[in-house]
C-alpha cells in the first residue's frame, strides 16, 4: 500500500539505510551462496521461488541447504528446522521450505554461523540458498537473484511506498527474475540500463474446488493477490478476512472466522499454505467448517538455462559445484 503523505520521510529512510550498510565487511562461507531476494517488503513470491530453485538444483545433482532468518519465530538461536516442528520455533516460511523440498533448512539471525553449522553437518559439499537475502549484506554471496515485477518498479521507498531500497540497488543483482507475463517489467529494466541475465518464471495458484462460496482469509504481505487468484479459479468468495503479515493465530481468530463463515453462508474456509502452517492444530475451533489450502507453485520457463546460467556465474569466480 502506498502512503504518499509520508513521502517527506523517504530521504530520512534512504539515509538511514545507507548508513546501516556503510563499512560492512561481509563474512564468507566455504560453499557458494546464492541469494534469493527482492526490493519490496513482500509479495513477490520469494518462498515458492526458493522452493522451486532448491528442487531444480536437487534434480540436477547438487547438494542444497537453505539459510533463513526465520521471521516471526521466537528466539534468535541457530537451529536446523524440524519439518514436523512449529512456526513459533522455526518460522512459517522455513517450515514451508523444509516440508516442500526435504533439504536442510537452518534459521537464525546470524546467517554466516547458520551456514557454518550447515557445512559441518553435511555429508558432502554443496550450495547455500540464502532466503530473502538481498538486504542481508553481512554474508558474502556469489550470486544475487532479485525478483522484480512492474508493481515494484513503479513503487517508491519506505515509508511512502513498499521498497526497502531504491531501484538503483538492482545494479548489485547478478540475475533478475521476472514473471513470464510481465513484459512491462522487462522493458522497464532495459530502460534503466540493466543488462543482467533475466530469468522468466510462472506463479500458479492451485485452488481446491468447492460446492459453494468460501470464506477466504490470509495474513500475507499482499492479500489482494490471494483473493484475485481464488476468483480466477472460479471459486466464489462469500466473505474475506485479512490479518497482518505473519499473523500468529489464536483461538479467538478461528472462532471469529467460524462466525463470519456462518453469517455469510460460506461452505468452507480457504487460506494460504503459510497461514495453514501458522494455524497448526487450532482447526478444531473452526467447528464443522472445513479448512482448505491454496498452494502456490513457481516454475521456470527455461529450467536448463537457469542451471546453466548459475554454473556460468560461478565458473567466472572459479567456483566448481561438481
Amino acid at each position: 500500500m502506498k502512503r504518499p503523505w509520508l513521502r517527506p520521510l523517504v530521504p530520512v529512510y534512504a539515509a538511514g539505510a545507507a548508513l546501516r550498510w556503510a563499512g560492512l565487511k561481509p563474512k564468507r562461507l566455504a560453499w557458494p551462496v546464492i541469494s534469493v531476494g527482492n526490493l519490496s517488503t513482500g509479495g513477490t513470491g520469494k518462498t515458492p521461488f526458493t522452493i522451486a530453485l532448491a528442487r531444480l538444483l536437487l534434480d540436477s545433482g547438487f547438494a542444497v541447504d537453505v539459510l533463513s532468518r526465520g521471521y516471526g519465530r521466537r528466539g534468535n538461536d541457530i537451529v536446523r528446522v524440524d519439518p514436523e516442528g512449529s512456526p513459533e520455533r522455526f518460522g512459517d516460511e522455513p517450515l514451508l521450505i523444509a516440508r516442500a523440498t526435504g533439504v536442510p533448512v537452518y534459521v537464525g539471525a546470524d546467517r554466516w554461523e547458520a551456514g557454518s553449522i550447515a557445512e559441518r553437518e553435511a555429508s558432502r559439499a554443496g550450495v547455500h540458498l540464502l532466503d530473502d537475502g538481498f538486504q542481508h549484506r553481512k554474508l558474502a554471496r556469489q550470486v544475487d537473484i532479485v525478483l522484480v515485477n512492474s508493481g515494484d518498479l513503479a513503487d517508491s521507498l519506505l515509508p511512502a511506498g513498499n521498497l526497502r531500497e531504491p531501484l538503483s540497488a538492482l545494479q548489485r543483482a547478478t540475475i533478475l527474475a521476472v514473471p513470464s507475463d510481465d513484459t512491462a517489467a522487462v522493458a522497464r529494466l532495459h530502460s534503466l540500463g540493466l543488462s543482467q541475465p533475466i530469468w522468466r518464471f510462472r506463479r500458479e495458484m492451485s485452488v481446491p474446488q468447492t460446492a459453494g462460496p468460501v470464506l477466504a482469509f490470509c495474513g500475507i504481505a499482499r492479500p489482494e493477490q490471494f483473493f484475485a487468484g481464488i476468483q480466477r479459479s472460479g471459486v466464489t468468495i462469500a466473505v474475506r478476512k485479512v490479518f497482518r503479515d505473519h499473523h500468529r493465530f489464536r483461538v479467538r481468530d478461528l472462532q471469529l472466522l467460524e462466525w463470519m463463515a456462518d453469517r455469510n453462508g460460506a461452505s468452507a474456509a480457504l487460506t494460504t499454505e503459510k497461514d495453514r502452517i501458522r494455524i497448526g492444530d487450532l482447526t478444531a475451533y473452526l467447528g464443522q467448517m472445513q479448512l482448505l489450502t491454496a498452494g502456490l507453485e513457481v516454475s521456470f520457463d527455461d529450467p536448463k538455462g537457469v542451471v546453466d546460467s548459475l554454473l556460468a556465474q560461478l565458473r567466472q569466480l572459479e567456483i566448481r559445484l561438481r
